[in-house]
């Protein structure tokens, strides 16, 4: 009953699978992927398919390998502040857990009620937490991986300071499944804050908005979000989360007022936090990007993006972060002109030390672009773990970074 055949809703961008499984325990995922191997079969892994259609197109996957039944926390210890859950367990559901002892994991991704631990770290998925706390990997502490050999590999442990083996749960972390099946994970907890603030503001212009977030970043203050939004019809927006007492937020807010001349306070919803919103809504055919930049370029990058898209009656809109790291969503009446339009836009970033991934756009473009980019001088490198990890390329063919 955990092994049905696979319909037309379990296809990955074109490529449709003959069966679905769905193993009950890590051990079964790994005599599962030890089957497959020795098959010949490949193997697509999925968690709460939310993010199905990141990555280039599979060369082929005969099986999907599905998580949906390893969805256990399997232990909270709460005295110590870190949490072991099962790679199906849906984010939002691990959070409700942790929040009984006043603790979560201090992440926010995208589609939280349907991502599951498993696939938020195998696409390396952060949000605007990451400004204080740090990126996926810096909040876990260990892993256990299925090989296509059919191994559990594990690695690290439950206490923060931990340098036991080798350094899985970094390496798993963004590897699309690629090198194995992650089925448990161990993260380090943090408290729940007792308040949390959100305030914006409206700048004139892009430089005046990078002026301010720079300035922000410079001083004492501790945001626990600081995001840019701009959009081909609104003018550039900041805003800022303080999180902790009462007291310490309001000091903070008036802080930030202090220094916020020339800019407009607008009314902030909570709801502007969630990026689900704000770029994959919407009926109109179009392409989300992430983007990587040095955080003083956004203005330079923005102003880009106008001059690009603009005259092409385009319309955009681009949430970023602090970190230099961001979502930009362009809605295209005539797919052709995307290739011509993504090229230059890639290029500049790329020559300034940044990326633009493509994480979702017509089927018809991922055959005429790479929607990683360029890996660099790190290609070989990671060849060689994959060839190490997966040498039958059972795992994921062909949708990672240079067809891994």
């Amino acid at each position: 009953e955990h092994m049905p055949a696979a319909s037309a809703r379990d296809a990955v961008d074109g490529v449709r699978p003959q069966m679905v499984i769905e193993p009950g325990s890590p051990e079964e995922v790994a005599a599962a992927l030890k089957i497959a191997t020795g098959a010949g079969l490949a193997v697509i892994p999925r968690g709460g398919a939310t993010k199905m259609d990141w990555g280039n197109p599979p060369r082929r996957g005969e099986l999907v390998l599905s998580t949906r039944r390893l969805n256990r926390i399997v232990e909270h210890a709460w005295g110590d502040m870190t949490a072991t859950v099962e790679a199906g367990c849906a984010f939002q559901q691990f959070q409700q857990t942790l929040s009984q002892h006043g603790q979560r994991l201090a992440l926010d991704p995208l589609w939280p009620e349907q991502a599951t631990m498993g696939g938020i770290l195998a696409t390396n998925d952060s949000g605007p937490l990451r400004v204080r706390f740090g990126s996926l990997r810096d909040l876990i502490l260990g892993v256990t991986l299925a090989l296509p050999d059919g191994t559990l590999a594990k690695s690290g442990g439950k206490v923060v300071k931990n340098v036991a083996g080798y350094d899985l749960p970094k390496l798993a972390t963004g590897s699309l499944g690629t090198l194995g099946i992650i089925t448990q994970a161990i993260f380090r907890l943090h408290p729940v804050p007792r308040e949390s603030r959100t305030l914006s503001f409206s700048c004139p212009d892009h430089k005046s908005m990078n002026a301010l977030a720079l300035a922000i970043q410079d001083c004492n203050l501790v945001p626990t979000g600081v995001q840019a939004r701009a959009a081909y019809n609104l003018p550039p927006e900041i805003d800022l989360r303080f999180e902790g007492t009462a007291t310490g937020c309001e000091a903070q807010i008036e802080q930030t007022l202090g220094m916020a001349s020339g800019v407009r306070r607008i009314e902030s919803p909570a709801e502007l936090w969630d990026a689900c919103s704000i770029l994959w809504n919407g009926a109109e055919t179009s392409v989300v990007c992430k983007f990587t930049l040095l955080p003083a370029d956004l203005g330079i990058y923005i102003d880009q993006i106008r001059k690009e898209l603009e005259p092409r009656g385009m319309r955009w809109r681009l949430v970023a972060q602090a970190v230099g790291a961001g979502y930009l969503r362009m809605e295209v009446g005539d797919p052709k002109l995307l290739p011509d339009v993504l090229g230059p836009m890639r290029n500049q970033l790329e020559s300034r030390g940044g990326s633009l991934v493509i994480l979702r756009c017509p089927l018809a473009l991922k055959s005429k672009i790479e929607v990683w980019g360029s890996a660099g001088d790190a290609l070989p490198l990671m060849k060689s773990i994959k060839a190490q990890f997966d040498p039958t390329a059972t795992l994921n063919p062909g949708r990672f970074v240079g067809g891994i």
